[in-house]
């Protein structure tokens, strides 16, 4: 199993890899301004990367309801499974921007929004999120 863990975004899209090992691994975000350009790279990280599941962030409100970007989410998610044919899973993205954001230097922050590189560690807690409960961790047995 290797996973792709996406944070979708217009502008932006963070991404992450990670395994069976448990463990979620930032990549470099795609930032191009031509959806099509995005769209091509995304697809070049799938095979290259030899992914077998996309873990897409689902935004849902506060309350737990469905708003408008979560129909985005939908929409983007019904894309992937039709271009790449692969199983995507959906995983509560609530306030994982706003963690990746606080993991950031002040300082730093409007760059590494700019960079997507708060995209791309929104995007590894949202996958490290999944791994977690596919696999949780094993706790040594003491006998």
């Amino acid at each position: 199993m290797r996973c792709l863990g996406i944070d979708y975004g217009t502008r932006r899209v963070g991404l992450a890899q990670g395994d069976e090992v448990g463990v979620a691994t930032p990549l470099p975000a795609l930032t191009d301004s031509d959806e099509a350009v995005r769209w091509r790279k995304l697809g070049e990280v799938i095979a290259q990367r030899r992914i077998t599941d996309l873990v897409l962030g689902y935004p849902y409100n506060l309350d737990g309801s469905v708003g408008f970007k979560a129909k985005e989410v939908d929409a983007f998610a019904a894309r992937l499974k039709a271009a790449f044919g692969l199983p995507v899973h959906l995983v509560d993205e609530t306030l994982t921007s706003d963690a990746a954001e606080s993991s950031i230097a002040k300082k730093d922050r409007r760059g590494a929004r700019d960079s997507g590189l708060v995209d791309s560690r929104a995007a590894c807690l949202i996958l490290q999120d999944y791994l977690d409960q596919k696999f949780p961790p094993q706790i040594p047995r003491q006998d």
